[in-house]
């Protein structure tokens, strides 16, 4: 005898489940990721701009060596 059509959709209806389940992990995963690597971005580009910084001051130094007799 067929399998009871209300089983099958009870069946189907379970999967659809556990899958929302397993992409609203996935998701919550993959957004705290994303905040990690815009914490990273941030911090990397606020030393780059000191080390421009200092690079540059250096320079100036240089310079100011240069044209002192």
């Amino acid at each position: 005898m067929a399998e009871n059509p209300l089983k099958i959709l009870e069946g189907k209806i379970d999967e659809l489940i556990g899958l929302c389940e397993q992409l609203n992990t996935e998701n919550r995963t993959l957004k705290a990721e994303n905040a990690n690597y815009q914490r990273e971005r941030r911090d990397l580009l606020e030393q780059n701009a000191q080390a421009r910084t200092r690079v540059e001051a250096v320079l100036d130094r240089l310079r100011a060596m240069e044209q002192t007799p």
